[in-house]
């Protein structure tokens, strides 16, 4: 059995969740960890133990909080990127048809 830092569990357990149309098993396969550790990592995270069923507590209700409202701001930044990214390519389209070598 394997040994992995709690750091890249808590990595891990934020990556799954970070992609909303992942499985467990497609992310575990990213990381070369076996489905079932994946799996057990997102539970203990969650504050669970594999079979237990609990209602999240107050502070991870918090902790989803904050994570909402940093993906919402993350949101808007990939927005503001695609546009620039967007505004970016018409002025090289623009420039490229001007220059004609």
């Amino acid at each position: 059995m394997k040994h992995y830092p709690a750091e890249f569990k808590a990595d891990a357990v934020a990556l799954y969740r970070s992609r909303p149309g992942a499985t467990i098993k497609s992310v575990a396969g990213v990381l070369g960890v076996n489905t079932e550790t994946l799996r057990n990592w997102i539970r203990a995270a969650d504050g669970r133990r594999a079979g237990a069923h609990s209602a999240p507590s107050a502070a991870s209700q918090a902790d989803g909080d904050a994570v909402q409202a940093e993906l919402a701001a993350a949101r808007k930044r990939i927005r503001e990127l695609e546009e620039e990214r967007d505004i970016l390519r018409k002025a090289a389209r623009y420039f490229a048809t001007e220059t004609r070598w």
